[in-house]
């Protein structure tokens, strides 16, 4: 679980790098890139404090 956790912030990370790209290249057009940014800015936000980990407490 602590795992699945990890990953969603690093999708969120990659729907704000990919999409520049893709537009760059002339994949997708200009509309549709800056969606998902902006999802991808929402995930990660929304998502980073799972991600991030904590140290264990001493004595766990």
């Amino acid at each position: 679980m602590k795992r699945i956790l990890q990953l969603i912030p690093l999708a969120g990370l990659l729907l704000t790098i990919l999409p520049p790209i893709l537009f760059f290249l002339g994949r997708i057009s200009h509309t549709l890139q800056n969606g998902l940014m902006l999802l991808g800015a929402i995930v990660w936000f929304a998502s980073a404090i799972f991600g991030l980990g904590s140290k264990p407490k001493p004595g766990q």
